[in-house]
């Protein structure tokens, strides 16, 4: 099902959570958009998978640490729901300053979701340029 599933627009703002966790430099924000289980995975650009929320979580917080700006416009979100799962892809709009350098980029992002008791949580990001 697409973007015209009852439980889409719920998605997106989940999704949007997560670009707002991320843009906020915040790890507590952060922590409340993924579900904390074994399961969830995370890939960052030119990063080996991550397994795992707690190696997750720290790779989240070494970005926020050495991260001074982080700004996001995300564009051509689509959204797929099935059961219990969805999933969102979109271009991920960014200007940054990390270690002191400033830069905008655009990256491709898949990102999935496990709905639960507690909404739709996040179980997977991908980034690639």
């Amino acid at each position: 099902m697409t973007s015209e599933h009852p439980e889409a627009q719920a998605v997106l703002e989940a999704n949007r959570r997560f670009y707002d966790a991320f843009g906020s430099l915040d790890i507590d924000v952060m922590d409340q958009v993924w579900e904390h289980s074994d399961r969830v995975l995370c890939t960052h650009p030119g990063w080996p998978v991550l397994v795992g929320w707690e190696r997750v979580r720290q790779s989240w917080a070494n970005i926020f640490n050495n991260t001074s700006l982080m700004h996001f416009n995300v564009t051509n979100a689509t959204v797929v729901v099935e059961g219990d799962a969805a999933w969102v892809n979109c271009i991920e709009n960014i200007s940054s300053v990390v270690d002191a350098r400033a830069s905008n980029f655009g990256v491709q992002a898949t990102n999935i979701f496990a709905r639960g008791p507690d909404g739709w949580r996040m179980v997977h990001h991908h980034t690639s340029g």
